[in-house]
């Protein structure tokens, strides 16, 4: 591990409280521990996750946050903070194909994260050339990852100067401050080869016309890396880091939510629980979203224009008593419509007319998430947040259900809405009442002005030793960046003393390798 230079917490850092036990505050605990901090990690909910929640309806058993594991090295990287090993904390299953892209024309695709049978699957659907393109376009989302991982992904910034140097250049020659839909465009022709190598920006906040190149990693992540899901649903990642952190000595206070931070001029001294405890620290980490953050410090940057956030989404959580051949762990349904969506729920604040959605079958490949002979499906709408958007919820949700429903069966799920047993519709009116700012899940969004060294960052001038993590400040949204954020702010507590680690119960040893 290369020597931290960036600015760190002042003063003693013996004891940390960790506000939230989702998975940038569990990261954080974890290689705070290995650091060989004393950590204290507080959470309103009676189980560990945040956003990567749960629900358990009628023996379903739900995900309500992310649907699959990308860059599991990330999590073995925490887990060996504190001397263990992921093979013996999870069961990881591979998802193959990592998704099915269906199309308006009645085509599909499989996507393969292996290069041979990717490759052969572009041959099928799209002839020579455009396989060509896409082992051209495969090298170039690989170096693009490796130019970003160290010095852009998994950094922290106190200066835009930071970012200079040869990574910038090295950035700036693969052309990562270009527009993503382009980019990609470089390397195939074929209009379904580029949605499926660019949607990902939305989740991303940003149209692939609009979004930079850099954010292509995410495509790395799964269309090449690969995708993994845990035995037992994505729960079990987070029940993973908990009962590591607890092993390692972390205690935890579950159903506890945060009143206020205790402060003495500019130093955090003790979080004040609703319960009325005190829990003296010498640092604080806080991971709720950057608004109730910035609430608790009673102290927020000044930027010089405001935040945007990304769009929402509206999941609906359905529970049959069937399934179609047509779906695999992940289908994506691409409506004819693709520049016309991004304009309707970024820029208009409407619902989209001819909509595009994620069906997400996790029974698929761990049956156990539902009873016997039944299914489990996630069916995600991208929708504008509720600061792009008046939408009424209480009033349109459910018929918006029913149209998703109608679209579904167009597309070829003949019957789905009659196989429902079970359901729950979650809308960004939901979302905001968890916390979430502007009603949406995926916080702030990617643009060029809120991305790397522009991003809110995890440190705030005027308060000594509170530090951000999650998804709105670095590096960003999603499971990997959400993990590199918790880790990016214990180095800003432990400085070069994250470099070390511990084996339960025993003494610093030298550093686990990451990946």
């Amino acid at each position: 591990m290369s020597s931290f230079t960036g600015r760190t917490v002042p003063g003693r850092t013996d004891h940390v409280v960790v506000v939230g036990a989702g998975l940038a505050g569990l990261s954080a605990a974890l290689h705070l521990l290995g650091a060989g901090r004393e950590v204290t990690v507080v959470e309103r909910d009676a189980h560990p996750g945040g956003r990567a929640g749960r629900l358990d309806l009628d023996g379903y058993r739900v995900d309500t946050g992310p649907t699959v594991l990308t860059m599991p090295e990330l999590v073995e990287d925490a887990l060996g903070a504190v001397g263990e090993s992921m093979a013996d904390c999870l069961d990881l299953l591979p998802v193959r194909p990592a998704y099915r892209a269906r199309f308006a024309d009645g085509s599909s695709i499989d996507v393969h994260h292996e290069a041979e049978a990717m490759e052969a699957e572009v041959r099928r659907v799209a002839g020579p050339r455009e396989a060509e393109g896409y082992r051209r376009l495969r090298d170039w989302l690989t170096e693009l990852y490796r130019v970003e991982r160290d010095t852009f992904i998994g950094a922290n910034f106190d200066s835009p100067l930071d970012l200079a140097g040869s990574s910038l250049a090295k950035l700036a020659a693969l052309r990562g401050f270009g527009r993503l839909g382009p980019s990609v465009g470089r390397f195939v022709r074929d209009e379904r080869l580029r949605r499926i190598f660019s949607f990902q920006s939305l989740y991303a906040g940003v149209a692939p016309r609009r979004a930079l190149a850099a954010y292509a990693v995410i495509a790395y992540m799964d269309t090449v890396n690969g995708v993994h899901f845990p035995r037992g649903g994505m729960r079990a990642l987070p029940d993973a880091l908990a009962g590591a952190a607890t092993r390692a000595g972390a205690r935890f206070r579950y159903d506890t939510s945060v009143a206020w931070l205790e402060r003495i001029g500019s130093r955090v001294t003790a979080v004040r629980t609703t319960q009325g405890e005190r829990i003296p620290c010498d640092a604080v980490v806080l991971t709720p979203d950057l608004p109730a953050a910035y609430q608790m410090l009673g102290h927020a940057p000044r930027r010089p224009r405001p935040v945007r956030w990304s769009p929402s989404a509206v999941v609906l959580h359905a529970g049959t008593d069937r399934t179609w051949r047509e779906l695999g762990h992940h289908t994506i349904f691409f409506g004819d419509a693709w520049d016309r969506t991004f304009d309707e729920v970024i820029g208009e604040g409407r619902l989209m007319s001819d909509p595009s959605l994620l069906v997400s079958r996790p029974t698929a490949t761990d049956p156990s998430l539902a009873p016997e002979g039944r299914h489990l499906h996630y069916v995600l709408a991208p929708c504008p947040n509720l600061a792009t958007g008046s939408l009424d919820w209480q009033r349109i949700g459910p018929a918006y259900r029913d149209e998703l429903v109608r679209t579904l069966e167009a597309r070829g799920l003949t019957g789905f809405g009659d196989s429902v047993e079970m359901e729950r519709l979650v809308t960004p009116e939901d979302w905001a009442a968890m916390g979430l700012a502007a009603g949406t899940p995926f916080s702030a969004a990617h643009t060029v002005g809120q991305t790397g060294p522009f991003r809110p960052r995890n440190l705030l001038r005027g308060v000594d030793n509170a530090v951000l993590a999650g998804c709105g400040t670095t590096p960003g949204v999603g499971v990997p960046p959400v993990l590199i954020s918790g880790k990016i702010a214990a180095q800003r507590i432990a400085g070069d003393g994250l470099g070390r680690r511990r084996v339960s119960g025993g003494t610093p040893v030298s550093a686990h390798p990451t990946g």
